[in-house]
């Protein structure tokens, strides 16, 4: 490796170095539901959110009810995507008149964007709509990387809560992670 490479390997590891701490504090702040800098905005929309949906806050699930609300959400997830895939030929902002993507490309493209592994065997603008990109890829890529940040709370939480029952709540989670942190 070249002397400018190491050098930028050094600055990315000092810059790394450095915001582990205060991305930490950040972190541990939102999903311990405390005040944040962005809390004065996204704050309502977090407790709107809630309310909608029907959602409490304050009310932790165990393991195994987490574990399946996970499930749901990304089944539902997977079938929402392939539905806006299949049916994108008669869905609005499709311009270039794309048909819908044949099942095998749709499930697959579904589950790995779902999963967060996005897997594309496909060429991206000339298969996928305008409203199958928006509403379909780019959600996914959000919410399965907040569905990921979930995941690991609740694993955390389960190793730091040796004689608890509860986990977490995912619907919280989730939200957390999508509004406040990507």
């Amino acid at each position: 490796m070249t002397l400018p490479g190491w050098i930028q390997v050094a600055v990315f590891f000092l810059v790394i170095l450095a915001l582990t701490k205060p991305l930490g504090i950040y972190l541990a702040r939102v999903f311990g539901g405390e005040p944040t800098p962005l809390s004065r905005v996204l704050g309502p929309v977090e407790r709107a959110f809630y309310r909608l949906a029907g959602i409490d806050p304050r009310r932790e699930q165990g393991w195994l009810t987490y574990a399946a609300a996970v499930l749901l959400f990304n089944g539902l997830g997977v079938l929402l995507l392939y539905a806006l895939q299949r049916l994108q030929g008669a869905l609005p902002f499709n311009p270039e008149n794309m048909p819908g993507v044949a099942p095998d490309s749709a499930f697959n493209t579904a589950v790995s964007f779902v999963t967060n592994t996005n897997w594309q065997g496909y060429a991206g603008e000339s298969t996928m709509s305008y409203l199958t990109q928006m509403a379909g890829m780019t959600v996914q890529n959000f919410l399965s990387a907040a569905t990921g940040l979930a995941v690991a709370l609740a694993l955390i939480r389960g190793f730091t809560r040796r004689s608890a029952d509860t986990v977490g709540n995912f619907w919280v989670d989730v939200v957390r992670a999508t509004l406040y942190v990507l």
